[in-house]
């Protein structure tokens, strides 16, 4: 089953978009989509993306939730992690929002992270970036890979970016690297109508603005976020005014945002012992009577320095209370591996999986349990059914690749692994996985390698397009 969705995806081959016509005025929507897709593979490729299911979960989740309730939605949205301790989150072409793990761990509570979020979104609908193509074509000639290379390299490395404009101080350039003042005031508007709509306190907007304000006073070097999102001080109290619009809202706190950022804490700011003690601090002068995120802290990092039963007894006393947390789901899955235990895993999210079928936290822990418990067939059945509807799902595929392996099957590993890589847009090396995948094909099989065939010439012409940049 997941190979003909990869068929199906690699049959129609991104274009690239032309950016060299002056008469260009606009950019079109669908090209705006293949343009990001196109920096999506090079983020895959060049980052270190956070492939964490369970904070995926609940990154798309408060995303869409944002999404739905922004103006001027033309596509889907897609959120993703960098695992990154500085405060930074960026969106481009296409609706892709990629935000740095460090975001979430110095926000103070869920509105302040779902405000950045708003921002971001907003840049798209309102096509920042689009109306920017055409302001760099009006003060120079701009280039597909002149353009990736300048945004990637400020949104994910900012160091970089400002080094390009060290180095090239045009303005075409100046005008990759940084949103504008109007554009920023465009994007704190909106996007704090996008989060009153979505329920979420909008005043937490200014208040964002102002720790991050604060934390200039005394460096040298600003926040990350800043490096792209410049912050005046009129710009803060525009926010300031703008917020006072809008009537505070209590509200209860989030647990998943808390645990959200429990997760990060214990497993992307600190190492795994330093986790250990400030949890253990934590929970030891916290006057809150529900303090369910610092234990589950505690108890990831104790997981992850394999203590196996301090951290059972932790999850075990949480899910007795919410039997069905993905969050404490994940950790004791991870804790039953870590005992040997497979299969009683595999037990525990065959029940939840009936349920849950299409939850991608149940069904790769699930696949995961069953691929250690060495049951490939139902790990492979539920992976490919997975695929069909998350086709470039880059874990999931790695872990039926796996599947693959262990069962021997070389021609499904190599079509597999080749999948794998077109994600990255390595589409040379899929190539040759493709060619490895046909060289393991019986004599028989004649459809399949008929199919195996079309792929291999396939891939090719999306290195084709690739070289165009």
């Amino acid at each position: 089953m997941l190979i003909s969705s990869c068929q199906a995806s690699a049959q129609s081959p991104f274009k690239l978009p032309d950016l060299g016509t002056s008469a260009l005025q606009a950019l079109p929507i669908e090209k705006e989509q293949a343009l990001g897709n196109v920096m999506m593979m090079q983020i895959r490729s060049g980052s270190p993306l956070l492939q964490d299911p369970v904070l995926d979960e609940y990154l798309t989740s408060l995303g869409n939730r944002l999404v739905a309730n922004a103006n001027d939605v033309r596509f889907p949205f897609t959120f993703f992690w960098i695992n990154n301790p500085a405060i930074n989150a960026f969106a481009f072409y296409g609706g892709h929002v990629g935000v740095h793990s460090g975001l979430i761990a110095q926000s103070d509570n869920e509105s302040q992270f779902a405000s950045v979020l708003g921002h971001e979104i907003a840049h798209v609908t309102q096509r920042h970036l689009a109306r920017r193509i055409q302001k760099a074509q009006d003060n120079s000639a701009l280039t597909i890979a002149g353009m990736i290379a300048g945004v990637l390299a400020t949104v994910v490395a900012p160091d970089a970016g400002m080094a390009i404009i060290a180095a090239n101080s045009t303005q075409a350039a100046l005008s990759q690297l940084t949103h504008s003042r109007k554009a920023e005031q465009e994007a704190d508007r909106f996007g704090m109508q996008t989060l009153h709509a979505a329920g979420f306190d909008a005043t937490q907007s200014a208040e964002f603005l102002s720790k991050l304000a604060a934390q200039t006073r005394f460096k040298n070097k600003p926040p990350v976020f800043l490096l792209t999102h410049p912050l005046p001080d009129s710009r803060i109290s525009d926010v300031r005014l703008r917020a006072q619009q809008y009537s505070p809202i209590r509200l209860m706190e989030s647990t998943k945002f808390q645990l959200a950022k429990s997760r990060v804490l214990a497993r992307n700011q600190y190492k795994s012992e330093d986790a250990q003690a400030f949890f253990e601090r934590e929970l030891k002068h916290s006057s809150k009577l529900d303090n369910r995120a610092l234990q589950y802290g505690l108890a990831l990092s104790l997981l992850d320095q394999d203590k196996y039963l301090l951290a059972e007894n932790i999850i075990l006393k949480l899910l007795s209370n919410e039997p069905d947390n993905l969050f404490y789901l994940d950790a004791y899955t991870d804790i039953l591996i870590g005992q040997e235990k497979a299969v009683e895993a595999v037990k525990l999210l065959q029940e939840k999986h009936e349920f849950r079928p299409n939850n991608q936290v149940i069904t790769l822990n699930f696949a995961n349990a069953a691929i250690e418990a060495k049951q490939y067939n139902k790990a492979a059945q539920l992976l490919k059914i997975f695929l069909l509807d998350k086709p470039e799902h880059t874990l999931a595929i790695d872990l039926l690749s796996k599947v693959y392996k262990e069962q021997g099957n070389k021609s499904a590993y190599h079509e597999t692994k080749a999948s794998l890589l077109a994600q990255y847009g390595a589409y040379i090396q899929a190539a040759d996985e493709i060619q490895r995948a046909l060289n393991n094909v019986k004599k028989q099989e004649t459809v399949k390698a008929s199919r195996l065939k079309a792929l291999l010439s396939q891939y090719r012409q999306m290195q084709k397009e690739l070289a165009k940049l």
